[in-house]
């Protein structure tokens, strides 16, 4: 999320505040030798756009999504409103890709070894909470984080002010 890490075992986003699950990894792309079945990345969503529509999505499809187009790839989710700007973008990293970050991002992700790298990009409500993240930052409610590589025990948690892993 923008310049930042946060390296959990959980597959779940989740606005304690409220206790609301918005984001779920269901599973995650894997290429698989010729006669076995690849998977793909498969989420589910329910967030709100600036305006407040609802946007949900049940493994990858639509479930809720107002005047949103989805584009859904083996690796990725892209929610974008009618005039092309993104809503949420959620994507898994490739190795190459994954070994062109940062390098002290690079070291957590080669000491931890997770299953799958996963960037997301966006501008979206979760009840009151906001969340805006570009390349760079990551802003909850108006509170910027960058440059942050953590580690947690659970899922990636938000509360209204900050980030809790």
């Amino acid at each position: 999320m923008g310049s930042n890490s946060f390296i959990v075992p959980g597959n779940t986003l989740v606005y304690t505040d409220h206790n609301i699950n918005f984001l779920r990894i269901n599973s995650i792309y894997r290429d698989r030798p010729a006669g076995q079945q690849s998977t793909a990345l498969d989420v589910d969503l329910d967030i709100k756009d600036m305006d407040g529509t609802v946007i949900k999505v049940n493994k990858n499809e639509p479930a809720q999504t107002g005047k949103t187009d989805i584009t859904v790839h083996k690796d990725l989710l892209h929610i974008t409103h009618a005039d092309g700007s993104t809503l949420i973008y959620i994507h898994q990293m490739d190795e190459n890709t994954v070994m062109g970050l940062e390098h002290n991002i690079i070291a957590e992700i080669e000491a931890l070894a997770p299953d799958a790298v996963i960037r997301i990009r966006g501008n979206f409500m979760v009840d009151d909470l906001h969340l805006e993240i570009d390349n760079e930052k990551l802003f909850v409610n108006g509170n910027p984080y960058a440059n942050s590589t953590q580690t947690g025990k659970l899922n990636l948690q938000f509360n209204h002010d900050s980030v809790v892993v």
